[in-house]
């Protein structure tokens, strides 16, 4: 046996890696509906390179078969429902197979890192400049030995300085990854907003929340017609009939990209799961991958 083909003594096993991940992102802080956790690899195999990326579409698993990963870490599930069948004649069987061919293991991290410290919630909260923070709603289920308080769905607080909403939103475009959708606001320009709510991904289930919290402006992805345009139209006449202090009107909305709202939190994932492996003598090779897999590839403007 050659030198370089020596075990590495500081590799984890796939077992290794997931209980890591698992202490970061506590598969019991996931919503109910949710399906989270390894999903195809043996927990024996070693692991030396991990690759992470929000969804587990064909050009993620090229790159990372073209890499060499031997594991990749989704934010979004494969499969969010059950199934009968992975042969590879359906496209998410093929991706599977491609996987576990090439040895590369799956493993999905969803709204329970959505949740937890240093997850979705939190990277965004981060760039879009929220401090004195909290969760919007408080997971539903504890995690053992963690602080809870600290865990949950979103995050709300004040903005580390006033600005006004076009230039709010002009700063979520500024630290988001670019994308075909660009960024969407409601709400008056040049209202001076103090306080903002966050949620990676589809958040309009949450308005309610948004409101209780009392934030000026509430950022989240895939806001549909009828739910942002009744927020709008109860808030502005809310304020209206109770002389409500403050922007009338709040909250406003500033909505993105579904991708784009969930891609800061990779970085921290690469982090932390460095840390925690460290923290056991083990280390692996982890990158963020950089493709865009936002769906929607162009925008024609309206005149």
């Amino acid at each position: 046996m050659s030198s370089s083909d020596a075990p590495d003594p500081t590799a984890p096993t796939l077992a290794q890696v997931v209980a890591a991940l698992d202490g970061l992102y506590p598969p019991s802080t996931a919503e109910g509906w949710d399906a989270v956790g390894l999903v195809a690899g043996d927990p024996a195999a070693p692991v030396r390179k991990v690759l992470f990326a929000v969804d587990p579409v064909s050009a993620v698993v090229d790159q990372a078969l073209g890499w060499g990963a031997d594991l990749l870490v989704t934010h979004h599930p494969l499969f969010l429902r059950g199934v009968s069948s992975v042969a590879a004649t359906t496209f998410k069987g093929s991706v599977v197979h491609r996987l576990l061919t090439g040895g590369c293991a799956l493993h999905v991290a969803h709204t329970n890192a959505d949740a937890a410290p240093r997850g979705v919630a939190d990277a965004l909260a981060d760039l879009v400049g929220i401090t004195d923070r909290r969760p919007l709603e408080l997971s539903a289920a504890g995690a053992p030995g963690t602080d809870d308080a600290a865990r949950g769905i979103g995050r709300v607080g004040r903005l580390a300085e006033p600005t006004t909403l076009a230039g709010f939103a002009r700063r979520v475009a500024a630290v988001l990854p670019a994308t075909a959708q660009g960024i969407r606001f409601s709400g008056d320009p040049d209202a001076v907003v103090t306080t903002a709510a966050v949620l990676g991904g589809s958040g309009d289930g949450y308005f309610d929340a948004v409101r209780a919290a009392d934030a000026d402006v509430y950022v989240t992805s895939d806001l549909r017609h009828h739910p942002a345009s009744e927020l709008r139209e109860r808030a502005e006449f809310e304020a209206r009939a109770a002389g409500t202090p403050g922007p009338a009107g709040t909250p406003f909305l500033v909505d993105t990209a579904h991708y784009a709202s969930e891609w800061p939190w990779l970085r921290y994932a690469v982090e932390d799961l460095a840390a925690a492996l460290a923290a056991d003598g083990l280390a692996v090779e982890a990158r963020v991958s950089e493709l865009v897999t936002d769906p929607w590839t162009g925008q024609v403007p309206s005149r």
